[in-house]
């Protein structure tokens, strides 16, 4: 499938910013897409290029981040044999290969000070030399690059050049994170529900229960759209049961009774392992005399929850908050007392 075919979503939010896109993909000029981790930068880089007059030209992508220092210049303008050691056999570097099309610089602000410099003249005047020669070239490469950082406080640091900023920022594309996205949780998650349950040669896809969604659509999502198709795809392959609403959702894939006892100690505080909220009024404040210790357990335990269930309007993401407990926990601890 296509990832053009991918970009899902109907709030405002996002909606603006593929318009953004889409208008500046005409102009031959360099676009900053700015987004958190998982927000789609590369698929926005991806449809700027297939819009663009240059859609039958190459789109060639570079992670900045993913090379040594020492190699990103002669990754991005090739090199000469000899060059460097190791250098058995000249090499073209990305702004060649990508000539007649477009170059995606995915964590631009991790570039060094001197492939920074070497940028800036290769964005301004479409020449590049490869390391080892003093012979430049031309090309004609339209460069759209990527970052979750914010370059302007970078140049008050001295960490990124102004110039270059400049010469890039012609428009700038910044992606909401999903929790910004209102009404798209509920959609991308069944996009992707439904993608998964193919996958798995499900009859159909039945969807997610109301308190499934709810759980969904509370979360925060730090990791933006790329988590929430883990949690989904996770969910939905664990289902035992395909022709009835997915129910369960785990969010913390790492949450388990038999986790190391280093991890025990500190744990991760995410919306899937809140923390214990010591401030709660569902805590009892005395020890009273009981003859039935666990037949007082059990009764002051569904005491406490259905307070808790009725203080949040039967919300039970908001509930297992308030108590102290994972999602996944509240409902076993409510099936357990033959309240689900």
């Amino acid at each position: 499938m296509d990832r053009v075919a991918n970009f899902i979503g109907q709030s405002s939010a996002f909606l603006d910013s593929v318009e953004r896109a889409s208008r500046a993909a005409t102009l031959n000029r360099p676009v900053l897409v700015i987004g958190e981790r998982g927000t789609g930068k590369e698929l926005v880089a991806e449809r700027l290029h297939r819009l663009s007059p240059r859609w039958d030209g190459p789109l060639v992508t570079m992670n900045c981040a993913a090379l040594a220092e020492t190699l990103i210049e002669a990754e991005l303008f090739g090199h000469e044999a000899g060059a460097f050691t190791g250098a058995t056999k000249a090499r073209a570097g990305r702004f060649e290969e990508a000539d007649g099309g477009t170059l995606f610089l995915d964590e631009l602000a991790t570039l060094s000070a001197g492939a920074q410099e070497r940028l800036l003249r290769a964005v301004e005047y479409g020449e590049v030399t490869r390391i080892g020669t003093n012979r430049p070239m031309r090309v004609d490469v339209r460069v759209v690059a990527a970052t979750n950082e914010h370059l302007p406080r970078l140049v008050d640091q001295g960490r990124f050049r102004a110039d270059l900023l400049d010469r890039l920022s012609f428009e700038v594309v910044t992606l909401p994170p999903l929790r910004a996205r209102e009404g798209d949780v509920p959609v991308l998650a069944n996009h992707f529900g439904r993608r998964m349950a193919s996958e798995l040669e499900w009859d159909g896809w039945p969807g997610f229960s109301d308190d499934a969604l709810a759980a969904l659509d509370a979360h925060d999502w730090p990791g933006n759209v790329r988590e929430l198709r883990n949690v989904v795809e996770r969910a939905v392959y664990r289902w035992d049961t395909p022709e009835q609403p997915v129910e369960v959702v785990e969010f913390d894939p790492f949450a388990s009774p038999w986790m190391p006892t280093s991890a025990a100690r500190a744990p991760s505080r995410d919306a899937g392992t809140p923390e214990i909220n010591r401030d709660s009024p569902y805590l009892m404040e005395g020890a009273p005399v009981v003859e039935d210790f666990r037949a007082a357990i059990a009764g002051y335990e569904r005491q406490l929850l259905d307070a808790a269930l009725r203080q949040h309007k039967h919300n039970q993401r908001a509930t297992a908050k308030a108590l102290g407990l994972s999602y996944d926990q509240l409902r076993h601890a409510l099936r357990r007392n033959g309240m689900l």
